[in-house]
């Protein structure tokens, strides 16, 4: 299991990457910086912004282009890996322009407490997030949860993968 950690330090990288990431036409996702055993790894995770899927050669050349950025400004002190990917299917929506990129696309929700029904778990199409209200259409109508309440908000790319 990963140790989350480094949260200045994924700021600090996600500034010094994100003009790069962007000039070459990507989205940047995330950046994390986390322990997994003895070792440190930073995860810069980036998303086409056509819609297409992403590709090793384009994780690749994001690499490349960002190892001599990193090595001149040298904002971790410890040795660590460079991972530059994709945040992958089911990915995890965690800040306000994940929710505009993926707005009108099928989205599950899991609450930290079960509502009054019982109920723990919802999906629907993203309609919007205004401030700390996320809203999904349903079959049942739409659905309002505040983002206290919301443990994870995930996109549902994933389901008809066996079908």
């Amino acid at each position: 299991m990963a140790k989350q950690s480094g949260g200045n330090t994924a700021q600090r990288v996600e500034a010094l990457v994100r003009p790069t990431v962007e000039g070459m036409g990507l989205r940047l996702w995330d950046v994390v910086f986390e322990k997994e055993g003895p070792d440190w790894y930073l995860r810069v995770l980036i998303d086409k912004t056509d819609g297409t899927t992403m590709d090793t050669d384009t994780c690749a050349d994001v690499s490349h282009a960002l190892d001599p950025i990193l090595d001149e400004a040298d904002p971790i002190e410890q040795s660590y890996y460079l991972e530059v990917g994709s945040p992958g299917l089911g990915r995890k929506l965690t800040r306000p322009e994940h929710y505009e990129a993926v707005r009108g696309q099928k989205v599950s929700v899991r609450l930290y407490r079960a509502n009054e029904n019982g109920v723990k778990e919802f999906s629907g199409l993203l309609t919007s997030r205004e401030g700390n209200t996320i809203t999904l259409e349903g079959p049942a109508g739409p659905m309002q949860f505040e983002l206290s309440t919301v443990s994870t908000v995930r996109l549902c790319d994933d389901e008809d993968l066996f079908d």
